[in-house]
């Protein structure tokens, strides 16, 4: 990211929202496809490298995530799917736990 950006604390490195989007096997294209809210690509780039979002965009890419792997989800697999909060996928967010471990691990391909 640019120098003016990591100087003023907006950049907040690699999210966890990134590997987990590789880790359920979801692009860019993928949320930005599937958000009903006018999501970017742009966005989803900015959210996954850290750069700060403001709540409502946190929460915005949080719901297009969710959903973009609920499509891929079986009958069974939904009733277990634990649904992912900002605070979950977002290390800056308020509540944010370095040490949650993912209830979702064994559902992801």
């Amino acid at each position: 990211m640019d120098e003016e950006a990591t100087a003023t604390g907006r950049n907040h490195g690699e999210q966890p929202l990134d590997e987990l989007m590789k880790r359920w096997h979801l692009t860019n294209h993928d949320l930005v496809e599937i958000s009903p809210e006018q999501l970017t690509h742009k966005q989803v780039q900015k959210a996954r490298q850290g750069r700060q979002l403001t709540l409502k965009m946190m929460q915005k890419v949080c719901r297009a995530l969710n959903v973009a792997i609920w499509e891929r989800l079986t009958p069974m697999q939904k009733e277990q799917y634990f649904e992912y909060m900002h605070k979950h996928v977002f290390s800056y967010a308020k509540g944010y736990d370095p040490a949650w471990k993912d209830p979702n691990m064994d559902m992801m391909a």
